[in-house]
């Protein structure tokens, strides 16, 4: 407390609850006295209890933009649908103006400037130039907006007869400067070769962010897009849930209550952490634990993972390379053979439903459902496919039918592991350039320009 409050002068806020009811009990002014248990918000770094103060702010107005915010919205496509629709529409409909000013030190400051005679008397400036004209300075001497070096900038006020403008004290909201990252990182509209760049880019195809974002980026993102220029910031957007730790608490540097990532790739393989996350509930939007077990900090959920979906691939790869290695085997085309196998037949076809189907959920942003597609190729390739076609790669190259089977059999199982890689490449991408190395790179059959699976 301040020395306007005199009779708590110098005392911290929150232990002065006590003396400020022994006051108002003596002064005859108490109703009522209680203790109610509730959660309360602390400073997540000291843990100390935060205050709550009135103070004046700047807005925007949004609430005159409803029916344009809810109209965009129903042009996005959200992933999952719901969120879109339920959580994120709902927060439109009923939105309030923004406050987007802060009191702090460090942020851009409000390009407002204020007459100190005359409060109502004030200009939003547009510009580092229009700065410089209206403070009479040379051009090109503003160079840092950050407050110390515009905060001592005035000029004259044009309304007030001896008044002089100043700037306001307050700074924007970070999320403002998030929102308008489209456009202020292409230093919009100032630059003349990006504008039409930026004007023919909104909105942007494709955005991924937590479920928190709702009344965040996603939605400064909206309102600012539908401010500037009546149009919806995304096309499409995953939202992700909450990783959270194995207790199921929020992870936390303090409490050290998660694996450290690096020892986990190192231990695992990045590839097994990424088809782990994108197999998970998170992609759906939903919280997930990561771990096995309440005291899990080793990351061992993801090992797993290396077993599902690393090691099948890689044991259909070993098992073709042994044996066309034993054989002399090398393949001459990425292609599909003409095979008269009713097993090779099958496992072809098997492959063209398997990119189907991925095709589709790629197109549809559904992440969750990649892996378990992935899965069932895996099934019945290595448990179908070369399970039951494994007598043909023994058969003597001198046996004239046997052989052409054999050449088939090695075609066929050489094609389906170059096409799964390419399809997996975006959720296993070091495991799969380093297939697509070994099979198609190193023996020539990259063509021009595809030296990478990625390409």
């Amino acid at each position: 407390f301040q020395d306007s409050v005199p009779e708590f002068a110098g005392m911290f806020a929150k232990d002065a609850d006590k003396s400020i009811i022994a006051w108002l009990k003596e002064a005859g002014r108490l109703v009522d006295q209680d203790t109610i248990e509730h959660p309360y918000p602390h400073c997540y770094r000291t843990e100390e209890p935060l205050l709550y103060m009135a103070i004046s702010t700047w807005f925007m107005k949004v609430e005159q933009m409803r029916d344009t915010l809810v109209a965009h919205n129903e042009a996005i496509h959200w992933v999952p649908g719901h969120v879109g629709a339920g959580r994120f529409g709902n927060w439109l409909a009923s939105a309030r103006d923004w406050n987007l000013s802060r009191n702090r030190y460090w942020g851009t400051p409000l390009p407002v400037w204020r007459c100190d005679e005359d409060p109502t008397d004030t200009v939003c400036v547009g510009s580092i130039e229009e700065l410089e004209s209206l403070a009479g300075l040379p051009a090109g001497s503003v160079e840092d907006l950050h407050r110390e070096h515009v905060d001592d900038i005035t000029f004259p006020s044009t309304r007030t007869p001896g008044g002089t403008m100043r700037r306001v004290t307050e700074v924007f909201d970070c999320w403002f400067e998030s929102g308008s990252m489209p456009y202020a990182q292409n230093h919009y509209p100032f630059d003349p070769a990006k504008k039409s760049f930026v004007e023919d880019n909104i909105p942007a195809n494709f955005i991924a962010e937590g479920l928190d974002q709702t009344r965040g980026w996603f939605y400064t993102l909206h309102v600012l897009s539908a401010a500037l220029f009546d149009r919806p910031a995304f096309e499409h957007v995953i939202v992700n849930g909450l990783i959270l730790a194995a207790d199921g608490k929020k992870m936390s540097k303090r409490l050290k209550n998660y694996p450290d990532p690096q020892r986990v790739i190192d231990t695992y393989g990045a590839d097994a952490l990424r088809a782990y996350l994108v197999n998970s509930p998170v992609v759906r939007a939903e919280p997930m634990r990561f771990g096995k077990h309440a005291n899990d900090t080793s990351g061992e959920a993801v090992k797993d993972t290396v077993r599902t979906v690393i090691l099948p691939l890689w044991n259909a790869y070993n098992f073709l390379t042994t044996y066309a290695a034993a054989d002399g085997w090398q393949p001459t085309s990425t292609h599909a053979p003409d095979s008269d196998s009713e097993l090779d037949r099958w496992m072809l076809s098997r492959l063209q439903s398997f990119l189907t189907k991925i095709t589709e959920e790629f197109e549809a942003y559904s992440l969750y459902n990649l892996v378990p597609r992935y899965l069932e190729l895996c099934e019945d390739l290595n448990n179908w496919y070369i399970r039951r076609g494994r007598r043909r790669y023994w058969r003597s190259g001198s046996d004239g039918d046997g052989a052409a089977d054999k050449q088939a059999a090695y075609q066929t199982l050489y094609h389906v592991l170059v096409t799964t890689s390419k399809a997996m490449a975006p959720i296993i991408p070091f495991f799969t350039e380093w297939l697509y190395q070994r099979l198609v790179v190193n023996v020539g059959l990259h063509g021009a320009g595809h030296r990478s699976v990625h390409l």
